[in-house]
């Protein structure tokens, strides 16, 4: 948008801090070669644009905003005479994107001197060559350093995932090669108790009422409840005392399997009715190796089904084979990441999904949600850690109007009211040196507000802090 010209005036330019050390000479080849511009209220130019000119007010009232999803979010409103925008980078030339980072407007009557980029570009560089040459580091320095550390935060972050996957893929590894190696034990005892039988006088009839009473027993290890361990004491000693009735050897080594297998004494009455007397202990032995094995390959079933689904939760958050960007659904995405931080997450914090199911898929770059899900998570643990160890992590998912919000509730220490407003700046970092690169948050809002168009704002205070990520229902990239 242009303004009005009006004369340019060496002594009132001469007057705004940037340019009161200039010369006289300096003072008047900025008025020749730039303009002093009057706007009415309304727009001055627009984020995004090609960045043509560099504005300093003289009078009146600027406001800058950033285009966050679908909304303008004022950024910044002065009235300070001095105060400068535009293409202050235009020092860098083609090395860099030469458009407007925000949008300006003006709320009254306001007065610029208005100076073209490329004018600006020379002046900077014949004037103050040092100066550009110190800028020109600061810029593509900070750049460089933002990348190696963003980069180092990434392995870092894959570094305590991978080392939480293998100690959760050990354990159900572990559990399933000892269930093996038992399981093949008592296999091979059953096979000598069955051999024991068999050298009896039986006759079929009583051959086939054991097979079928294995069978029944089979069956009910499947359905067996859940006891408490007041019920489960119980039952033990009451079957203990009904093995031991039966003159049953070890009895209360046999007690505690048959209990967790569903078996009680009402079942025991009716295999002594079904058996002889004599045949009895060995039936009995022969029954508890097959409820053994039922148990061990229910323990065997259990661990390399824990193994699949640490599998596929790895899978689904690193999303191998997946388009970059597509509809996604948060709740699978939270849940493998939940998966993949549960070693670091620990027994200790209690973890409690409160989702909306019926909320819709989001186009989004699920990779990168992953990423700022861990983040957070690892915020809230690090948070209840310095808190005593012991809280609640609960992660919430709602409509928001348009939007679908994402919350992450922890009962932590907090932030402090002087931090919060700080914490997404690069390579700020409440953490003790060596634990933090102060990366991640500003990672996360770069992901939410550059990639998906959402926001990302917290709220906090001791016991109860709140990071609301809130993703649009529909995007301007996939349409």
């Amino acid at each position: 948008m242009s303004g009005q010209s009006v004369p340019c005036q060496p002594t009132e330019i001469g007057s705004l801090f940037l340019f009161e050390k200039l010369t006289p000479e300096q003072l008047g080849r900025l008025c020749s070669e730039g303009r002093v511009e009057r706007f009415e209220p309304g727009p001055v130019y627009t984020e995004g644009d090609p960045a043509t000119c560099f504005y300093v007010m003289i009078e009146g009232t600027v406001v800058l905003y950033r285009k966050v999803g679908g909304d303008d979010v004022e950024v910044t409103r002065t009235s300070q005479r001095g105060v400068y925008a535009g293409s202050m980078q235009a020092y860098l030339g083609d090395r860099v994107r030469q458009v407007y980072n925000n949008s300006m407007r003006v709320t009254e009557p306001t007065r610029f001197f208005v100076l073209p980029a490329d004018t600006f570009a020379d002046i900077m560089q014949e004037w103050f060559p040092m100066a550009v040459h110190l800028l020109e580091g600061l810029f593509f320095g900070s750049k460089s350093t933002q990348q190696a550390i963003g980069q180092r935060e990434r392995l870092l972050a894959l570094g305590s995932l991978s080392a939480g996957l293998t100690h959760e893929l050990n354990n159900p590894a572990a559990a399933a090669v000892r269930a093996t190696a038992t399981l093949r034990e008592r296999v091979g005892k059953m096979r000598h108790k069955l051999a024991i039988i068999a050298q009896g006088s039986y006759s079929p009839e009583v051959m086939a009422n054991l097979i079928d009473l294995q069978e029944r027993t089979a069956e009910r290890v499947a359905k067996a409840p859940t006891l408490s361990p007041l019920e489960a004491a119980d039952r033990e000693d009451a079957v203990t005392d009904w093995l031991d009735d039966h003159d049953i050897p070890e009895g209360w080594r046999i007690a505690p399997t048959f209990v967790q297998a569903g078996i009680d004494v009402d079942w025991l009455d009716q295999v002594a009715a079904g058996v002889d007397g004599e045949i009895l202990p060995n039936a009995i032995g022969w029954l508890n190796y097959t409820v053994e094995t039922e148990l061990l390959m229910d323990e065997i079933n259990d661990s390399t089904t824990r193994i699949s689904h640490l599998v596929d939760a790895a899978k689904q958050y690193s999303q191998l084979d997946r388009a970059p960007f597509q509809n996604a659904d948060v709740h699978e995405l939270l849940d493998s990441t939940l998966l993949m931080l549960s070693g670091k997450i620990g027994q200790r914090i209690d973890v409690v999904k409160d989702y909306d199911r019926t909320l819709p898929k989001v186009p989004a770059y699920p990779a990168e949600l992953n990423q700022v899900w861990t983040n957070l998570i690892d915020n809230a643990v690090s948070a209840i850690n310095s808190a005593g160890g012991e809280g609640t992590l609960t992660v919430r998912t709602a409509s928001d109007h348009d939007r679908l919000l994402v919350e992450f509730r922890d009962t932590g220490v907090g932030i402090p009211a002087e931090n919060r407003g700080r914490i997404f700046d690069p390579f700020f970092t409440t953490k003790p040196v060596g634990e933090g690169t102060g990366l991640g948050l500003d990672i996360s809002w770069r992901i939410v507000t550059n990639k998906h168009h959402g926001t990302i704002q917290v709220e906090s205070e001791p016991g109860d802090t709140r990071f609301q990520v809130l993703l649009p229902f529909t995007s301007e990239e996939a349409s």
